[in-house]
């Protein structure tokens, strides 16, 4: 019997790239959707092959679904959580979890109480080269690792007005552009390194006051001393350095690891995106992983995982617990730049 699946908004695009995904499989289907701009969610749902229903509670109380993605904007995760734990759907949320404590722990809380199955949409946790090398960090055989640094952006400033009116930009909806993106990086912290022990912040708008936090940098102190810069230039034309991970036995760099290093233009042909050195050795080694030609590879590589954890064949891609550390990682790095001052987590 396929699985019944149900999404709620497609204000994240995200969930987009997921429901196309998911139209190949025989197991799984898309059925129903509902959108507060009906306008946007009658498109969509064509799009996905899923009936579009202007009533939320409707959706949520046929049997026919058992599952939902919930891609609202990230002031109406919380209410859209709860609404869907509460109805016995089991869930996939995009990121970030939410934009302040309350609603983090709120959902967290919800979780728990149904005990419905619970992941976030991380497209990060997804990407086989970020499994290598969080499988070499923990392998120990980098021994002591130093310094971390994660590269994260987009060209925000290049997308033109209908960007600057999106809800991406209203603080009362998404809080900041570093609040949306900057999470990626910083689960990706939490997941390959753990969480650390404090953040010292930078967070700036510099190019369009239109678009908040186009810039930011967050250095996170852990306990074993480890230091990992979290770097977000969200007026990024193009880059191509990605991730260094410095310690004392060897080092990894990646490159083309996100939208403007692996899209704008895309990587050279026979381009190395992932590369390691040992100390002794006497030439870099590529590891044979291929960077994607296009970062929406990369986000729709967030469907498959999802779609098995939900069928019961595999762990959650990203648990609440962690999604709410992840969240409170971003929510102190802004505490900090606004305090001018470190800030213990």
């Amino acid at each position: 019997m396929s699985l019944g699946l149900g999404i709620i908004s497609f204000a994240h695009g995200h969930v987009g790239s997921y429901a196309t995904e998911i139209k190949k499989r025989s197991d799984a289907k898309v059925i129903a959707a509902w959108d507060a701009d009906a306008e946007r969610g009658k498109k969509q749902s064509e799009a996905a092959g899923a009936e579009y229903m202007p009533d939320l509670d409707a959706l949520l109380a046929r049997k026919d679904i058992s599952a939902v993605f919930i891609a609202s904007e990230t002031s109406k995760h919380a209410e859209h959580t709860i609404a869907a734990a509460k109805a016995g759907k089991n869930i996939v949320l995009q990121k970030p979890m939410a934009f302040s404590v309350e609603d983090c722990d709120a959902i967290c809380d919800v979780i728990k109480k149904t005990g419905v199955k619970f992941s976030m949409a991380w497209q990060m946790r997804c990407d086989p080269q970020n499994q290598w090398m969080r499988e070499q960090v923990q392998s120990g055989k980098l021994g002591k690792i130093t310094l971390v640094r994660r590269r994260h952006g987009l060209g925000t400033q290049l997308w033109g007005e209908a960007f600057t009116h999106s809800w991406h930009v209203k603080k009362e909806l998404n809080l900041g552009m570093f609040m949306d993106d900057a999470s990626h990086a910083a689960d990706w912290l939490l997941w390959t390194f753990g969480k650390p022990e404090s953040v010292t912040a930078e967070i700036e708008t510099i190019v369009n006051p239109k678009v908040p936090d186009d810039t930011g940098i967050a250095i996170y102190r852990y306990p074993n001393g480890m230091l990992a810069v979290l770097e977000c230039p969200f007026t990024c034309v193009a880059a191509e350095d990605t991730t260094g991970i410095y310690a004392e036995k060897g080092t990894i760099l990646q490159s083309y690891g996100d939208a403007p290093s692996c899209s704008n233009p895309p990587p050279p042909e026979g381009a190395l995106g992932l590369k390691y050195l040992y100390a002794g050795d006497k030439a870099w080694t590529p590891v044979d992983i291929p960077s994607p030609k296009a970062h929406g590879h990369r986000i729709a590589g967030v469907a498959k995982p999802a779609v098995d954890f939900l069928l019961g064949q595999r762990e959650a891609i990203c648990t609440a617990d962690e999604g709410r550390t992840a969240a409170l990682m971003v929510l102190n790095a802004y505490r900090s730049a606004k305090e001018g001052r470190r800030i213990k987590l």
